[in-house]
């Protein structure tokens, strides 16, 4: 099932140093140095604007507490000339606790189990320290998936668990690269951006074992027939 879909503004955030982001760049065409100072980051990204499409867009738009669930956003490039690194920053899976002594005050409503691009193959047997997927990058919440040639797309697709019951709003917004000089824009000029509403349930629906196709079904296990009393 499909998410509701709308049109609004999302924002971004750089990891620890810049912690407001893509969305201030693809507004404002903020130019951003790297972290710890030397080459400018933008440096190697052309000054340019190109327009893409959202060629499809989807989020349940019901879910429940543990029960994972798939956002997909494809993006087709519109425009005569290679988009340099199209990326998606996506706002709203997590939230900011209020609890005190928290070292972090982010806290998940979605647990992001598998991000968009290629899982890589580890050389040997480690433990993957953040959720698996190519496509991510040093600034919060943000994938990039590359180059993207004229006509072509890319689907990025988040594989994802509901933690946190309650109604919430997810925004994403895209850019045609990831230090604002490259710009990404839709047909009419507005930036490419979105959001879902998705309602999150305190409890997993209900599924049980067919006893007669082994298979997992939704509804509860029906009691067994009870014999008719004689009269």
């Amino acid at each position: 099932m499909r998410g509701r879909h709308y049109s609004v503004l999302g924002h971004r955030s750089c990891a620890a140093a810049r912690t407001s982001a893509l969305a201030a760049i693809v507004l404002g065409g903020l130019l951003l140095t790297g972290c710890g100072g030397g080459t400018r980051q933008d440096s190697g990204e052309p000054d340019a604007t190109y327009t893409v499409a959202i060629a499809h867009a989807s989020f349940p738009a019901i879910q429940a507490i543990a029960r994972p669930v798939t956002m997909t956003l494809q993006v087709r490039n519109t425009s005569t000339a290679t988009i340099p690194n199209i990326a998606i920053t996506v706002d709203s899976f997590s939230y900011t606790s209020n609890y005190p002594g928290l070292a972090d005050n982010k806290r998940p409503i979605w647990v992001i189990e598998q991000g968009p691009g290629a899982i890589s193959t580890r050389p040997v047997q480690s433990q993957a320290i953040s959720p698996p997927g190519g496509g991510q990058t040093a600034y919060v919440n943000t994938w990039a998936l590359g180059s993207l040639p004229p006509g072509h797309a890319r689907t990025f697709t988040w594989r994802v668990t509901p933690v946190k019951p309650g109604i919430y709003t997810v925004h994403y917004t895209i850019a045609a690269g990831l230090s604002g000089k490259a710009k990404a824009r839709l047909a009419g000029g507005a930036i490419p951006h979105g959001r879902f509403i998705a309602a999150i349930t305190p409890r997993p629906p209900a599924k049980h074992i067919d006893p007669n196709t082994g298979l997992l079904v939704p509804g509860r296990y029906p009691p067994p027939p009870y014999p008719t009393p004689s009269p």
